[in-house]
């Protein structure tokens, strides 16, 4: 049996633990057409029984204690240890994402057996063998995971988030968990929501002027948001942007971020670490505007400007506009 950890923002069902239960599916086919459960800890709205069932999944355990109302990867983990005691499942997966691979983490460690990250394919079941990320996507490797249970997390869009041909049940089973007041030291105490639309016309644009911490600051993105404007594009932005709280998430290229595969893209000020390229390795051709010149981003370009982004932007902007007439 295969358990799937899956993660809920505010009771809705995120993408990232559709495209691991999809994964889970082809592996269940794979091995003959075992069972796919699911395991949600916290608020599961209305939609989220029949998205897990168009999903394929046999039964969904739910922990919905008052100690799950807020993420803690500690409680949550547990949750997955609970039902894997109560399946005897094989393999216990989740979402690669920040949380899916803290509590994945936790329950390798638990169990003592060694946890994959953000696995993209798996090859054969004896011995079980998984293709996973490394350098932020850069790379590839491949790991054998001997050990019963089989422990990892899948990779953001590793796979497409498709219905099964045959729904499941997902009846709701209610999981009792017993917690530890250590498992509740570390909680979430704020939620930030996502603009799933901004992000997905993100992810599909064909152009995409890209600003880092060349910007200067939060009133720096002008010149980028006109740039993006005048080529019928998106701007995306690097992580350390996000961070300093500039700019919104969902406009963040990276490996913690959208992944995109413009026509082209326009990185400015940004230097271009793995994480940040493995976002953006994708795009057809890429000119960077950087004052140094040996900077990542530039030595991977198509092409690349030496200059402050503030000067070059503006002039090409200008060259628009002047022959648009």
């Amino acid at each position: 049996m295969i358990v799937v950890y899956v993660e809920t923002v505010r009771g809705v069902v995120a993408e990232v633990s559709l495209e691991a239960v999809a994964f889970a599916r082809t592996l269940a086919a794979a091995g003959g057409g075992i069972p796919v459960d699911a395991v949600v800890c916290g608020p599961l709205g209305d939609a989220g029984p029949k998205e897990l069932a168009e999903a394929g999944v046999r039964t969904v355990l739910h922990a919905d204690a008052e100690e799950f109302s807020v993420f803690s990867g500690a409680a949550h983990a547990r949750a997955v240890l609970a039902a894997r005691e109560q399946t005897r499942a094989v393999v216990l997966m989740g979402g690669g994402t920040n949380r899916g691979n803290d509590v994945m983490a936790r329950v390798a460690t638990e169990l003592d057996v060694a946890m994959a990250a953000n696995v993209v394919a798996f090859e054969g079941l004896s011995p079980f063998t998984v293709t996973r990320q490394v350098v932020g996507g850069a790379a590839l490797e491949e790991v054998r995971l001997g050990s019963r249970p089989a422990v990892f997390s899948v990779a953001g869009h590793a796979v497409e988030a498709t219905p099964a041909e045959v729904a499941g049940a997902a009846t709701i089973t209610p999981l009792a968990v017993a917690l530890e007041p250590t498992d509740l030291v570390v909680q979430a105490v704020a939620v930030e929501p996502v603009d799933t639309e901004a992000a997905g016309n993100l992810k599909s644009a064909r152009v995409v002027v890209g600003a880092g911490r060349g910007a200067g600051g939060p009133e720096g993105f002008g010149d980028a948001l006109e740039l993006a404007e005048l080529l019928g594009g998106q701007l995306g932005v690097s992580r350390v942007v996000t961070s300093l709280g500039w700019r919104p998430h969902h406009e963040q290229v990276g490996q913690t971020g959208s992944r995109i595969s413009p026509e082209i893209y326009v990185p400015c000020g940004i230097s271009g670490a793995i994480q940040h390229w493995a976002g953006c390795a994708s795009s057809k051709v890429i000119l960077a505007v950087n004052t140094d010149a040996d900077a990542p981003m530039m030595t991977k370009a198509t092409y690349a400007v030496v200059g402050d982004m503030h000067e070059v932007i503006p002039a090409i902007n200008e060259e628009i506009r002047r022959r648009r007439g």
